[in-house]
C-alpha cells in the first residue's frame, strides 16, 4: 500500500521517467522489446511494449498508484490505448489501479486468473469491463497468446483444480523475443512453482519479475535454478510492513548470480531488449 509521505517521492520519480523517455531514441530503436516495471510502492504494474507497437499492461498497483502513477505514465508514453490488460489476480495492490486505468484507455481485451474474489474492488472492475464490452479471456496454464511483436507468449500458470489461496494462482507469462525471455510470475508461491517445474513448460528466463514482492514464501531455491534469471526485479514499496524482499529471497538470487533491481531502491525500472541483448533503464 501506498503511504502519504511516499507521494511527493513517486511525482518526482514520475518527472525524472519522463525526462528518461524524452531521449527514448538514444537507448530504445523500433525493432526492440521494452518492458516498464512500474515503481508503484507496494503492489505490481508492468507495462510491455512490443517491438510491432502492441502495448501489454500486466497489473497496475493499487487505486492511487493507478490514478497517480500508471495512468500518468501511459499518457507521457502517447499511449492512446491498450492491446491487452493482464488480471495476475484479485489482491488490491494488483487490480486497484486498473479501474482508473480502464476509465482512461480503450482497452481490446482483458486476460485473467478467473479467481473468485469477493470484494468491492473486484466488482467493480469486472463490472466496468462489462459496462464498456472489453472481450474476457481466461487464462490457463498451456495456452498461447498472439502478441503482435513477440515470437512466443506461453501462459504457465494458473491450472486447474486451483490451489489454495489467490496468491498462487496468479497468471504467469513467459514471453519470448529472440533469444531473449521474459517471465512474469505475479504473486505465486512455493507450491505453484512446484506445478510449474512439474508440468515441464518452464524455460530458463533473462529477466524474471520476482514473485510476491521478494517473499519468502515464493522463489524457491529450486524455482530459481530452473530459470536461473540475469536480471530479476523486484517490485516492493519502501519500507514496507512486510519486509518485502525478504533476506531470504535476496540471498537465493544471489545464489544463482542474478543482479537485483528493486523498486523501492531506484524507482522505475525498464529493460530493453533487440532479441539477442538486453539492458537495464532506471530512473535512479
Amino acid at each position: 500500500m501506498y503511504r502519504k509521505r511516499n507521494w511527493t517521492r513517486f511525482g518526482r520519480l514520475l518527472l525524472l521517467v519522463a525526462a528518461v523517455l524524452l531521449v527514448a531514441g538514444t537507448w530504445a530503436q523500433a525493432d526492440e522489446l521494452i518492458v516498464h516495471f512500474l515503481d508503484v510502492g507496494q503492489g505490481d504494474s508492468i507495462l510491455i511494449q512490443t517491438p510491432a507497437g502492441a502495448n501489454i499492461l500486466v497489473d497496475a498497483g493499487d487505486t492511487r498508484a493507478g490514478t497517480k502513477v500508471v495512468v500518468p505514465y501511459l499518457q507521457s508514453l502517447g499511449i492512446k490505448a491498450l492491446d491487452m490488460v493482464v488480471i495476475t489476480h484479485p489482491h488490491f495492490d494488483h487490480i486497484g489501479g486498473l479501474i482508473p486505468v480502464l476509465e482512461a484507455f480503450p482497452v481490446e481485451q482483458v486476460l485473467a486468473d478467473g479467481q473468485i474474489h469477493t470484494s468491492r474492488t473486484y466488482e467493480n472492475l469486472l463490472i466496468l469491463i462489462d459496462q464498456k464490452e472489453i472481450p474476457f479471456r481466461l487464462a490457463r496454464a498451456g495456452d498461447k497468446l498472439n502478441i503482435p511483436g513477440l515470437d512466443e507468449v506461453l501462459v504457465l500458470n494458473p491450472q486447474e483444480p486451483f490451489l489454495k489461496g489467490l496468491n498462487s494462482n496468479s497468471v504467469v507469462l513467459a514471453l519470448a523475443y529472440g533469444e531473449t525471455v521474459v517471465l512474469l510470475t505475479g504473486d505465486i508461491e512455493a507450491e505453484a512453482e512446484e506445478r510449474i517445474l512439474e508440468g515441464n513448460r518452464l524455460i530458463r528466463a533473462n529477466i524474471l519479475k520476482v514473485a510476491h514482492h521478494g517473499s519468502r514464501t515464493s522463489s524457491t531455491p529450486a524455482f530459481l535454478e530452473a530459470v536461473r534469471p540475469d536480471i530479476a526485479v523486484i517490485s516492493a514499496g519502501a519500507d514496507n510492513q512486510y519486509g518485502h524482499p525478504h533476506p531470504e529471497t535476496l540471498a537465493a538470487l544471489q545464489a544463482v548470480d542474478s543482479r537485483v533491481f528493486q523498486t523501492d531502491l531506484v524507482g522505475t525500472i525498464i529493460v530493453v531488449s533487440d532479441g539477442c541483448s538486453h539492458r537495464v533503464v532506471s530512473d535512479d
